[in-house]
């Protein structure tokens, strides 16, 4: 590792927001038209996820990140860049996200027993994170929140490389947020989601299997996100419906069209990110029973909030 560090973190910024700004140069290209899915109502540019990797990967190899892990983040942002420009195949798309999954699952040494868990657990949060990136500043928030729980945790269990570098996404997404704060500039695109959601759930995995953290850590971490796209996606699912077409049926989604607006939307819900990942660090210095009282009444509380804006509809 570098003799400094946390210097990777305001260059990861820096990075990410002058990507996104160069992007932004050409804002007349590979523009995301509104369409009856849509939340946007005017031509905006997508891409802005290309800024967010180009300072992880930056970053990462600044830092002595695992060399694997960083070609899967690259790996993934390039199959998501072809995706966003010609629209891949469902099942070509899922292919390669279990089959990072489980690059991941040999780069740390997991049991062969628990590939199978593993890998499913990583790749619906490599898709649900897509799933949930169709809001001004929804993904860019969840980023900063859920990402710096876990920078806190790994500095806590004494893994100054994943901390930092941890620190360095949170950056990279406040730096994209420049641009995507409603009204949003510049969308990121599933060359940017696809990697965050890849790697919140397999970096959850990382410090759940060397102990830096407990299971529950991961999931009350990105909770607003896990909760909302499971609820969502297993309700289609009961409805027969094709999971993995766009809809506009998620909570989020439902609340724009409520009249919160973007703004407000993603205000109330960038409050509950903050909450739940401050609530997670200062769990983890509690005793395990607390751990396992508090988490349910946290997500219990999350449902409710979730079933009581629905009905307002």
């Amino acid at each position: 590792m570098t003799d400094n560090p946390w210097l990777a973190v305001p260059v990861s910024f820096a990075l990410s927001w002058a990507v996104i700004g160069l992007r932004l140069r050409f804002a007349d290209r590979g523009l995301d038209q509104p369409n009856h899915r849509s939340l946007h109502e005017r031509p905006t540019p997508h891409g802005g996820g290309i800024g967010i990797v180009l300072a992880l990967l930056v970053t990462g190899a600044w830092l002595g990140v695992s060399n694997l892990l960083l070609a899967m983040v690259l790996g993934l942002a390039l199959l998501s860049l072809a995706d966003d420009l010609r629209h891949l195949p469902f099942w070509l798309r899922l292919a390669v996200h279990l089959v990072a999954a489980a690059v991941l699952c040999h780069l740390i040494a997991l049991p062969v027993v628990w590939w199978l868990p593993a890998m499913l657990a990583i790749g619906w949060m490599t898709n649900l994170y897509n799933f949930m990136d169709g809001a001004d500043g929804l993904a860019g928030s969840q980023g900063v929140a859920g990402f710096a729980a876990y920078a806190a945790g790994f500095a806590m269990a004494g893994d100054s490389t994943q901390a930092t570098w941890c620190a360095a996404v949170v950056a990279a997404c406040a730096g994209f947020l420049c641009f995507n704060w409603p009204p949003a500039r510049i969308f990121m695109g599933d060359v940017g989601s696809v990697p965050l959601g890849f790697l919140a759930g397999g970096l959850g995995l990382m410090g759940i299997w060397q102990g830096a953290w407990p299971a529950w850590f991961p999931v009350l971490a990105f909770a607003p996100f896990v909760l909302d796209a499971s609820a969502t996606l297993a309700r289609r699912a009961l409805a027969g419906k094709r999971v993995w077409e766009a809809h506009r049926e998620h909570l989020y989604q439902r609340m724009v069209q409520m009249g919160y607006g973007h703004r407000g939307m993603t205000l109330r819900w960038a409050a509950l990110m903050v909450a739940g990942a401050a609530f997670a660090i200062g769990l983890l210095a509690l005793p395990a029973w607390v751990q396992w009282i508090a988490v349910p009444a946290w997500l219990t509380f999350l449902a409710w909030l979730g079933i009581r804006t629905i009905r307002k509809q």
